[in-house]
């Protein structure tokens, strides 16, 4: 049966590779770096939770004393990029398409037909494991269709990450920094704080405050994923939806919504913000955030709306 496991161990198997390289270029902080990280997804399910948390610790020691560099490892230069850029046109985001395609015709396929029986997939792990193949299936189709050298998907890989550098990770950090909060009672303070703070029957305020604090926790974490759990428990849930009767299925959705907003907002969000500003190679790292102030603002606005003639005028 596959499920996650099969996930870190090929996440593990990039990052090893990455601080081998590292290693052979003599980049030792940035070989311990990777493969620090590539230990966690070996062996982290088979660990403590003490020892996963001084992994974590090892990792944070490693990046805050500097020694994750950017590396110049040969690759094409940019004149080379633009000419194949122009030659193969938009014909070259087809490899980028199959990994989507991989996961929902995969899952489609799998769950609607004698597939499922086999129970060759962990239940409720499907899409995330059909990803994962979907990754390799575009790699392999990459390989084939542009015939690099043999070496250069793990340096070109190895030249994105470490332009990126220990930010890299922010999203998983930041994920498991929101089911901290959450485990911690922040929700709860919050939520407490919020009440006292809104009057008896303000549903719009309340959604206001809602909407707010899942784009400001994110802008915080840089990840909905890690505000929603926080807000629903502090607000979304005991006020919106307990006490004012509003349809769940609305706040809930329309809520990660405006989360996402605060996600277009900050740098913490950096597989959406810094990522791109690396791969452009963008002089301002924030250049991708003013671009995205106008839609973010209006659109958190539209959420507002949505959450409080959806869940409650419409619904009542």
């Amino acid at each position: 049966m596959i499920g996650y496991e099969f996930l870190y161990l090929l996440a593990g198997g990039f990052f090893a590779l990455w601080a081998v390289l590292s290693l052979r270029d003599a980049r030792p902080g940035n070989a311990a770096f990777w493969g620090v990280l590539a230990a966690s997804f070996f062996f982290g399910s088979h660990l403590s939770d003490f020892a996963n948390g001084l992994l974590v610790l090892v990792l944070v020691g490693i990046a805050g004393a500097g020694w994750v560099k950017r590396s110049t490892p040969a690759t094409t230069t940019p004149q080379e990029r633009e000419i194949s850029a122009a030659r193969l046109g938009n014909r070259l985001f087809l490899p980028a398409l199959i990994v989507p395609v991989t996961a929902v015709a995969g899952t489609l396929l799998y769950n609607y037909t004698p597939l499922a029986e086999t129970g060759l997939f962990e239940a409720r792990r499907e899409t995330l494991v059909l990803f994962g193949i979907g990754v390799l299936v575009a790699l392999a189709a990459s390989i084939a269709w542009l015939r690099p050298p043999i070496a250069a998907p793990a340096e070109e890989g190895r030249r994105l990450l470490d332009s990126i550098g220990w930010a890299a990770i922010l999203p998983q950090m930041l994920a498991a920094l929101g089911a901290v909060f959450a485990l911690a009672g922040v929700g709860d303070i919050i939520g407490g704080l919020a009440g006292a703070a809104i009057p008896e029957g303000s549903v719009l305020l309340t959604v206001v405050v809602f909407a707010l604090g899942m784009a400001g926790f994110t802008m915080i974490m840089g990840n909905a994923f890690a505000a929603f759990p926080v807000m629903a428990a502090a607000i979304g849930i005991p006020l919106l939806v307990e006490q004012y009767g509003g349809n769940p299925a609305v706040i809930g959705a329309v809520g990660m919504l405006a989360g996402f907003c605060g996600t277009l907002l900050t740098p913490m969000a950096a597989n959406f913000n810094i990522v791109p500003a690396a791969l452009l190679e963008l002089k301002d790292q924030n250049a991708v955030i003013r671009q995205q102030v106008g839609t973010a603002v209006p659109l958190w606005a539209c959420n507002v709306v949505i959450i409080y003639v959806g869940a409650f005028l419409l619904w009542s």
